[in-house]
Parts: structure tokens; C-alpha cells; sequence
């Protein structure tokens, strides 16, 4: 009966996502809705008999205020800060000035589609200093969609470059990462440097070459010809404010800070996320300081890190808590205990598990539209079900993480393809047909090489 319920309620969120319901509520209700029909059927409880409040109704919003009490005090300070940091940054002007300082050594090149896959490499490694997919889509379409077009390139296919160059969120401030990090109980850095370094290195070549061929061969299909054309600046470029190209150093302090001082390299010397992103504003001020020599603008200014601040916690995480009372219905109504048991007695084993958890996760992402909304309500989860398949949960939560961002890719209604495509002037539904064959490569490699490198 517990089964049922769950399916339908899953099928119920699923639903309301597609059709653009906020998901956070949703999430809740189900949440609630599944923790109370588990303890009406004496499937499960909501709290431990000593941290109960007496009344089961209680209990269900007793585990949402802790819930919120913790991630909002530990990793929701990280994602905060982050988040500040990156608004800041484009406030000032710096995230676009490492945009255009990175692409300038491709305006050499005249091979249009070579430029074009060199760029999506280019485009994964800003990534590790601008963590949004769709913000840093909008700045390559700013600068470097006219490039591609102007060498021959067609619209779709510069397009659909720019919309997945950050199909893994593979930077050790991305907020993913730092969930995916503190649910396997490591170090962001190390998870960064000895699980995601390997894959995304694995992935670049593979789907940039994937981009080269698939991209040409379409362009072909389609009747393209590559010639050289002008292409008129956009609105966006034209309203742009010219900063000092120093900027460019600016989005990339608060990455040299936790790498540096960490087990790397200097470990005497403690830095964390949080103090990275303060160290940075507070450099960055200083910059705007020397740029501006109007203290009151530069003080002003900073009220879009703290906008940025609000942002995280408004957007990323309530999702995480909304995400965290959907799994603890899950696990309350007795869902979790049945697919590991089923699992296990169908003989799937922990590979098999690590399989469907990420065909779930890919699947959810492209049908709703987002990577954080499944990822985030199937996170807290990976413990318990690891564990209980004998497997590290690093193992699950690596390829899950970047399962759902490279699906985020292929999904005609995620932010990153609406705004691309918006931008490039070309239809969603075109654009994730270019996407589709790259992205489904980068996913092969993620499993394949998740269970290469580190299933043993």
C-alpha cells in the first residue's frame, strides 16, 4: 500500500513541476502527505520517540524547522556565500571580462567548428569560477555566439555549444558539489580533486569531439554554408560598461584561495568556501575602489552580494529542505526499504542501484526541467541506500550529480536552453536535438567512468 501511495504522490510532484508549479511547496506537500500516510499505516515514524513533540502532526513540521536549522546554519551558509559572490562579480563587471580575456586566444584560429569545440572546453573551465549554467550561458551569448557565427558557424550549432558548457557542475563551489561533498562526508576540495577531476577531464575530449562532428555533420544536413559573416552587436553588448581587463583575475580569487590552502598544498593554514568568497568581495571592493575613486558607489554596491545572499536562500535552500521532506516521506512510507530490497533480491546489486538511481535522476531533469530540483530530493537518500548495497555513497552521488546536470541540457524547458535559445534567435525544440547526441555521450562516460576509476 506504502508503494502506491508513494507512486502516486511521485507521479502527483512530477506532474506540477511539468506544468511550472513552484517546486519547493510541492515538494513540501508531498513530503508531509507521504510522512503522515506512513504513520497512519504504521509503515514508519516521523521523529525518534526522544526527539518527538507529542503529536504526530508535530513531528512532520518539528523535522522540517530542523532540517532548516541545520542546512541553513552549515551548507546553506556555503551556497550563500557563493551566491553573493557570483552576483557581485557580475555587478562589477568581472565575470565578463574572464569571459572575454578566456575566448581571446580562439580569435586566432579560422577552422570555424575547431574554434567552436575549443570553445565548449573553454566554456567547462569557466565553469569552475562562474557556477551558474544559464549565467554563463548568457555571457558567452554575449561575446563569443558572434564569434562562432561570424566564422560560419550556424546559429543552432553556436547555440547549442554555449547551452552545454557547463553540463557538469564540477566546481568545488558549486552548490551540488558542496551537497554531494557533505552527504559522502568529504572535503569539497578532495571530492573535487579526486572524484570530479577525473570524469570531467574523461568528458571534455569526449564530447568535444562530439560537438565537432555532430554539429558539422547537422550544419551539412541542414543545407549550411560555412561562410564568414558580420554579426551586429547585441543590445546587451552595446549597454556594457568597459572595466579594466584586470577584472578578469577577479571571479577566479576565491578558487586559488581554497585550492591553495588546502591538503594540496598549504594545509597549516585553514580557508573554507565561506571566508574564499568574503576574501574575494573584499579584494573586489577594493579593485572597484581604485577603479572608481567613489567610496559611496563602492559601499552601494555591495548590496548585491547580500541580494545574492537572499537569492541562495530564497531559490536553492528551501529546495534542498523542500527536497530533504520529500525523501523523509519517502523513507517514512517505507519506499526507500522496498526498492533496496527489491534491488537486492532481484540480484542488481550496487551496480545496478548506482544505475537506477541515475536513470531517475536523468530522467527527472529533463522532465522538469532543472538538475538541482531531483538531485536535491534524491541526495539524502544516497546514504541510507549505499550503505545498505555495501557500496561507498560517493559512489552514487558523483554520477547522480552529474547525471542530472548533463540531462539539465536536454530539457526544451530548463533556464539554460530557454535562455540560449532565446538569445541565439533558434527554437528549444531544435536546439536540444543538437544537444541530444553530445550530451548523451557525456553521460555514457559518467557512468562508464565512475565505475572505472572508483568501483572496486
Amino acid at each position: 500500500m506504502g508503494i502506491v501511495i508513494s507512486l502516486i504522490v511521485t507521479f502527483w510532484v512530477g506532474y506540477l513541476i511539468t506544468r511550472k508549479y513552484k517546486p519547493q511547496p510541492v515538494l513540501f506537500m508531498a513530503g508531509l502527505i507521504l510522512m503522515f500516510c506512513g504513520v497512519a499505516l504504521g509503515l514508519g515514524t516521523i521523529l525518534p520517540a526522544k526527539n518527538s513533540t507529542g503529536s504526530v502532526f508535530f513531528d512532520a513540521f518539528e523535522f522540517i524547522k530542523q532540517t532548516f536549522s541545520s542546512r541553513a546554519a552549515g551548507l546553506g551558509l556555503n551556497i550563500m556565500a557563493v551566491g553573493g559572490f557570483a552576483r557581485y562579480m557580475d555587478h562589477i563587471g568581472a565575470s565578463r571580462a574572464l569571459v572575454k580575456l578566456t575566448i581571446r586566444p580562439l580569435l586566432g584560429l579560422r577552422a570555424p567548428y575547431l574554434v567552436m569545440a575549443a570553445s565548449w572546453v573553454v566554456g567547462m573551465l569557466l565553469g569552475l569560477c562562474i557556477n551558474s549554467a544559464s549565467g554563463l550561458a548568457m555571457l558567452l551569448m554575449v561575446t563569443l555566439f558572434p564569434v562562432l557565427v561570424s566564422l560560419g558557424v550556424s546559429r543552432l550549432s553556436a547555440t547549442a555549444v554555449i547551452a552545454t558548457t557547463l553540463c557538469l557542475d564540477w566546481s568545488p563551489s558549486d552548490t551540488g558539489t558542496i551537497l554531494s561533498a557533505q552527504t559522502a562526508g568529504l572535503d569539497p576540495v578532495l571530492y573535487w580533486t579526486n572524484y570530479q577531476i577525473p570524469i570531467a577531464l574523461t568528458v571534455m575530449p569526449v564530447v568535444a569531439g562530439f560537438h565537432y562532428f555532430t554539429q558539422k555533420w547537422m550544419d551539412k544536413r541542414d543545407g549550411h554554408e560555412v561562410v564568414p559573416i558580420v554579426v551586429d552587436k547585441t543590445e546587451a553588448d552595446k549597454d556594457e560598461k568597459p572595466v579594466p581587463m584586470i577584472y578578469a583575475i577577479l571571479p577566479t580569487i576565491p578558487l586559488a584561495l581554497i585550492l591553495i590552502f588546502s591538503n594540496l598544498w598549504i594545509s597549516w593554514i585553514k580557508m573554507d568556501i565561506i571566508k574564499a568568497m568574503f576574501i574575494g568581495v573584499f579584494i573586489a571592493m577594493i579593485f572597484e575602489y581604485v577603479r572608481t575613486r567613489d567610496g559611496k558607489k563602492v559601499l552601494d554596491g555591495i548590496q548585491s552580494f547580500f541580494d545574492g545572499l537572499g537569492m541562495q536562500m530564497a531559490n536553492v535552500i528551501t529546495l534542498i529542505v523542500a527536497g530533504e521532506t520529500f525523501a523523509k516521506g519517502l523513507t517514512t512510507i517505507g519506499t526507500i526499504d522496498a526498492i533496496i530490497k527489491g534491488a537486492q533480491t532481484s540480484g542488481f546489486g550496487a551496480a545496478g542501484m548506482i544505475l537506477v538511481m541515475v536513470g531517475i535522476i536523468a530522467g527527472c531533469s529533463i522532465v522538469m526541467g532543472s538538475g538541482n530540483a531531483p538531485f536535491f530530493a534524491f541526495a539524502s537518500l544516497t546514504p541510507t541506500v549505499a550503505t545498505k548495497m555495501g557500496v561507498a555513497p560517493v559512489l552514487m552521488l558523483l554520477p547522480m550529480h552529474f547525471a542530472a546536470s548533463i540531462a539539465r541540457a536536454v530539457s526544451p524547458i530548463t533556464a539554460v536552453i530557454v535562455v540560449s535559445s532565446s538569445m541565439g534567435g533558434v527554437s528549444p525544440f531544435d536546439l536540444v536535438k543538437r544537444t541530444a547526441i553530445p550530451m548523451a555521450g557525456a553521460m555514457l562516460v559518467n557512468v562508464i567512468g565512475t565505475f572505472v576509476y572508483f568501483y572496486r
